[in-house]
């Protein structure tokens, strides 16, 4: 039986995000790990925008956007309880997406790539994306976890994204009084869910074997309201 492919890249936020929610979802994929300088040509086929993830399902169906492979995922199966459970949820979810995709991930790439961008530095723009994660903070000061008092799709959403800004001076990111936030991306980072989605392999190559995966090394059934807490 044909399973649905995934292209993805390691360290990308957006194929993380994606494969957490795979991961979670327990749903299995042939799993292609691609190499951003040399995209095979069966991804470019299935989407010509070039960048990853995209899922082609076995009719065909190309998903190529990291939310709505999410969201396919999370409603093929979702024991951990991941999706929001009504629609105000996840309206101030995909609210809340909306901001880190767009004015936080901008921030977030002129900071960690000033000279991309032609920038002396990037000081100016992790001033601004010091702002929206003060948003994150003031956030988990209320709840253990961004989406309530479990983990869920709103915090395997940003979280990538947030990792990545910590990523890049952790010096500076330890000193800020973040306290909440900090414990929230540590425990991301400790967890194994984190550990299952960032296994190393090779780059698929046309005619290579499949390699198929749900992630289901990671051990994520541990009850409890953290990254890996199994649905209540």
């Amino acid at each position: 039986m044909s399973l649905p492919v995934l292209y993805s890249f390691r360290r990308c936020p957006y194929a993380m995000r994606a494969r957490l929610a795979v991961q979670a979802a327990e749903v299995e994929v042939e799993l292609r790990e691609i190499a951003l300088k040399a995209k095979p040509a069966e991804m470019l086929q299935a989407s010509p925008k070039g960048t990853v993830p995209v899922l082609v399902l076995p009719n065909g169906t190309v998903i190529e956007q990291s939310v709505d492979i999410m969201l396919w995922a999370l409603r093929q199966r979702d024991p951990m309880g991941w999706l929001p459970r009504d629609a105000a949820t996840m309206t101030d979810a995909m609210a809340c997406i909306a901001i880190n995709d767009g004015a936080f991930k901008q921030a977030l790439d002129r900071y960690k790539y000033p000279a991309r961008f032609a920038l002396t530095d990037g000081l100016v723009y992790r001033e601004q994306g010091a702002a929206l994660l003060q948003n994150w903070e003031d956030r988990l000061t209320l709840t253990p976890c961004l989406q309530g008092a479990r983990w869920g799709f709103l915090d395997a959403a940003i979280a990538p994204f947030v990792r990545q800004f910590a990523h890049t001076d952790k010096t500076w990111f330890a000193q800020q009084n973040w306290p909440n936030l900090q414990h929230w991306l540590a425990a991301f980072e400790a967890s194994a869910t984190f550990a299952g989605i960032m296994q190393k392999v090779p780059p698929w190559h046309a005619g290579d074997a499949s390699r198929i995966t749900c992630f289901a090394e990671a051990a994520i059934a541990a009850a409890g309201t953290g990254v890996d807490g199994a649905a209540a």
